[in-house]
């Protein structure tokens, strides 16, 4: 798959569509998803231009896989997922659930989530 340019994450990256700001640093940004899943519902996606979380391994740097890395627990922990927890969960391909062709992240916290499949 190619890395398509005009997706929605691209488009929130370049200030072209808007967005509900969680966090933001050199190499995330955060923001709360528009149709959410649970009480809490954020997503964390790269400053770069990967596809999905295989693409990300492979592609970027060590900081950039370090600063991500961080930044999802620090984005977890400042929507209240630290007290009681939370859900991380990244979709990877058609048969994963991915709808967007850029790595992202999903936090859910805020509820009990219940089973990770069912």
């Amino acid at each position: 798959m190619i890395y398509d340019k005009n997706n929605i994450f691209a488009k929130i990256l370049r200030g072209e569509i808007p967005c509900k700001k969680v966090y933001e640093n050199d190499y995330v940004l955060s923001f709360y998803d528009i149709n959410p899943q649970k009480k809490v519902h954020v997503l964390v996606i790269p400053k770069g231009e990967y596809i999905d979380l295989d693409d990300f391994n492979n592609k970027a740097s060590d900081k950039e896989i370090v600063g991500f890395n961080k930044a999802v627990t620090h984005v977890a922990n400042l929507v209240g997922g630290k007290d009681k927890g939370y859900r991380a969960l990244t979709n990877i391909g058609n048969d994963g659930g991915q709808e967007v062709p850029h790595l992202h992240i999903h936090i859910f916290a805020g509820e009990k989530i219940g089973k990770m499949v069912s």
